[in-house]
């Protein structure tokens, strides 16, 4: 898949892992939970051709609107929906038994190259960084709303920021911030970079875009419904970009790959997944050089077990 193939500046990540682990078919159903640019959806549509079905949700609706224009397939079912919504939306659907589903919880470059959109410090724009702009806080205000010790540990949880109590007062001080440079310029003031490929606002970014959409109370809520719609050897795969969402990831596949024992009038538990990947799968080399965004990438992968009790 290059970005010419669906007509986006978007190049999907780990896309022949995910096609691997998936291992889409002819007749398969396949839901893709953050569709963004489509490049997985694409792939996953040409694999499980000729009568393959592809759900594709994503909390964004430009991103829907987008992918809607660049892949004009009626095999392509798109919905907006947050993705602690998706399982209630497939069920609503009637689509209950899918054979592969895919977490992408990245930014799609298309996101990232939107000005107006406030995800990337490369642009001058608002800082928005809402998946909906129809809804909620946008970072700007979020800040405003925050004093430094939320704000702290805002970076430092979702973000891995090196010095956050010091990078939260700087922006405290400098409040009201308005615009993507602003934010950047004070992070940079205060921060020096530890390497020529990430600049020190990058983490800063990506902490407040994961507290303005919510994102990992979304993914904790998430995950078990969407375990829930596979079908027995069917196969979910997530792809994490920060410790945190790899952390509940990890997590949660692990409680789900092992059997709980009952209390009191509780039944016995059996486990509903089995692990494919001990450690998640990281990006080539290869693959970085062609995409820098793609670095911090991993996937990991499980297959749902016949559940018998």
């Amino acid at each position: 898949m290059n970005e010419s193939t669906i007509g986006s500046a978007h190049v999907p990540v780990l896309l022949e892992e995910v096609l691997q682990a998936l291992r889409p078919q002819a007749s398969g159903r396949y839901l893709d939970c953050t569709v963004g640019g489509g490049g997985h959806a694409a792939a996953l549509l040409r694999a499980s051709a000729p009568d393959g079905v592809v759900l594709g949700c994503d909390a964004d609706p430009e991103a829907i609107a987008g992918v809607r224009a660049r892949l004009p397939d009626d095999r392509l079912i798109l919905r907006q929906a947050w993705l602690d919504e998706v399982a209630e939306l497939a069920r609503a659907l009637g689509m209950i038994a899918f054979d592969g589903i895919l977490i992408d919880l990245g930014l799609s470059s298309d996101q990232l190259a939107a000005p107006e959109r406030g995800f990337s410090f490369m642009h001058e724009g608002p800082l928005d960084m809402r998946f909906d702009r129809s809804q909620g806080l946008p970072a700007w205000q979020l800040i405003e709303q925050m004093d430094v010790q939320r704000l702290s540990e805002v970076l430092r949880n979702y973000g891995d920021v090196p010095n956050a109590r010091q990078v939260a007062e700087a922006i405290w001080r400098a409040r009201p911030i308005t615009t993507t440079s602003q934010l950047r310029d004070v992070v940079t003031s205060v921060v020096r970079a530890r390497s020529k490929r990430i600049h020190p606002a990058t983490q800063v970014f990506q902490a407040l875009r994961i507290a303005v959409n919510d994102e990992l109370v979304r993914l904790q809520s998430a995950l078990p419904a969407l375990i829930d719609l596979l079908k027995p050897g069917g196969r979910i795969a997530v792809i994490a970009f920060h410790s945190a969402e790899d952390r509940i990831v990890k997590e949660i596949f692990r409680r789900a790959s092992r059997a709980q024992a009952g209390f009191g009038q509780a039944e016995h538990e059996p486990a509903r997944l089995r692990l494919l990947t001990k450690t998640p799968i990281r990006p080539s080399e290869a693959e970085i050089a062609r995409n820098p965004r793609a670095r911090s990438a991993r996937l990991r992968v499980a297959e749902r077990l016949e559940v018998t009790i």
